[in-house]
Order: C-alpha cells, then structure tokens, then sequence
C-alpha cells in the first residue's frame, strides 16, 4: 500500500526521460487544483516548470518517459535511489510508448531512418518501461495521463490511502456515455475491449477506434479481439499492427503483434539501404 511521506512538506521531483513532455504538461494544466497540490508538497524538481534543480532526496517522484539512452539508465538507477516512492506517469514510462516499437525490429534501422546522422546518437538497442530497471511504486497510465487521476493518486498519497483508480474496459466509458460501438456499427477496429479506461473514451466519441493509449487492462482477452479484426476483413498482419501503437510493448499486445506478424518497422533495412545508396550518389556529385 503507497503511504504519505512523515514530513510535513513532501518533496516532489518531476522527472523526464525520453518522451513529449505531455505527462508533465497534464501537471501544469491543473489549474483548479495545482495551487492546493503545491501548498501541500515542495516541487523541488521540475524542469518543465522552473530553472531551479534539486538532486534530491524525494518523498514522491514522477518519472515521464522511457529509458532509451545510457546516461537515462544511469539516471533512473540515481533517481530510484533517492526517492521514497517512484511513480511513472504515462504511456512511455509504462509501457515504453511508441519509441519501444524499434524493440520488434533492428535498431540501427529504426535509427537511421529517423535521424539524418544517426552516428551522433547515442542510444540503447532497446526503449524500455522504467519497471524494466528499477522498482516502481504506482503508475498512471495515458498518452497523456488523466488529469483527475493525477490528482486522485496525489490525493492518496498526501492522505495514506490507496488510490482509487478504475479498473475497466474502455467499452464500460463508451457505454455509459451512451455512445454507439463503432465496431459493431461501423465495423471499425478498437482495441477498447482489451484497454484500460482513463480517456473518457475520447477516439470512439469521435467514430474511431481506440488506440490502447491507456494499454491493456489485466486479463484482456487479445486473441479474441484479434479474431474479430480478422474477421472484419484484416489481414492478419494488418490485425497484429493495430497493437503496435503507443503501448505496443506491453503484454499482451506484444504477443500478438509477434504471433500475428504485425512487427513495425519490417521495411526499414530497405530504406536505409535507399538512403544509403542516395547518400552515395550524392558524394559523386551526381544528381
């Protein structure tokens, strides 16, 4: 069970490893109710807001992001150290958010194609969730996180209590928002069956299918709705790339896109090797 720190004004660090900054920008845009969360903690660190650093300790940190880069494992390894209770806030952190799609595929292609340089990069082979290293006490889910649920799980800490969040489908939002299933209305693909809530069910709102920002919720059924893709005329690997999204790294969805041949990036190695050969063309002075 997470519990309050003892002292009177909790230290809280932000912390950014390699994401958007949208997590933390979740923060900032609590305008009801950012003044009351900084009367009762510190926010010693916290780059997107303020120039001033703290190298801690922290009561509470919020890490945003994924560890994708060597000095990023040296500072989560730091940053565990020095912190009471972690907690990783949003898809990246998570799951290891769309960057970890290179994980399927090889990384000096992924790198390549990204990067006109790519030798100036320095990078690990593979983007991983924070967990994947250190111990992590709580997670908020989200590309970005819910804003009522950041401050359900501040709340709870300042308090020593649980937190309370949902533990549901994105279909039980959809439903009792009274929205028609674009699946079974218009035959579109959604992961919601197989994804925890947090969004309010925005993209179905909006006649499109769900995306598995928040990921999979415990015991989803994948194969079942794999099935379904297919059934609605997907290939399979059409049905295994669905998963490949913002928490395309996190089980169960990584399975599937293994079993369904769904791997990003499987055209990569040829591009590359077009630039390459461009690149080649160009040092001979040719047009």
């Amino acid at each position: 069970m997470i519990r309050a720190a003892t002292t009177p004004h909790p230290r809280l660090g932000v912390v950014k490893l390699a994401s958007c900054d949208g997590c933390q920008l979740t923060l900032l845009n609590l305008e009801d109710e950012l003044l009351a969360i900084a009367e009762r903690l510190d926010i010693v660190e916290f780059p997107e807001a303020t120039s001033h650093r703290s190298n801690g300790p922290y009561d509470v940190v919020l890490v945003e992001g994924s560890v994708s880069t060597p000095e990023q494992l040296e500072q989560i390894h730091e940053v565990r150290r020095e912190a009471k209770l972690l907690v990783t806030i949003g898809a990246c952190a998570t799951a290891g958010g769309i960057q970890a799609l290179r994980n399927f595929a090889d990384h000096d292609a992924f790198r390549a194609a990204v990067y006109a340089h790519p030798e100036y990069i320095e990078s690990l082979a593979t983007a991983q969730p924070v967990a994947d290293y250190v111990k992590v006490d709580a997670e908020l889910r989200g590309c970005p996180i819910n804003a009522a649920q950041l401050v359900e799980l501040v709340t709870a800490l300042l308090t020593g209590r649980r937190p309370n969040l949902p533990d549901e489908a994105v279909c039980a939002a959809c439903k009792r928002a009274g929205r028609v299933c674009v699946m079974v209305a218009q035959g579109i693909p959604c992961l919601g069956p197989v994804t925890m809530t947090g969004c309010g069910a925005l993209c179905p709102g909006y006649s499109r299918g769900c995306y598995g920002c928040f990921g999979p919720r415990e015991q989803a059924n994948v194969s079942s709705l794999s099935r379904q893709f297919i059934s609605l005329g997907r290939s399979p690997q059409e049905a295994g790339r669905l998963f490949a999204g913002f928490t395309g790294y996190a089980e169960p969805y990584r399975d599937a896109i293994v079993e369904l041949g769904g791997l990003p990036g499987a055209s990569l190695a040829g591009e590359r090797a077009h630039r390459a050969m461009g690149a080649g063309v160009n040092a001979e002075g040719k047009s």
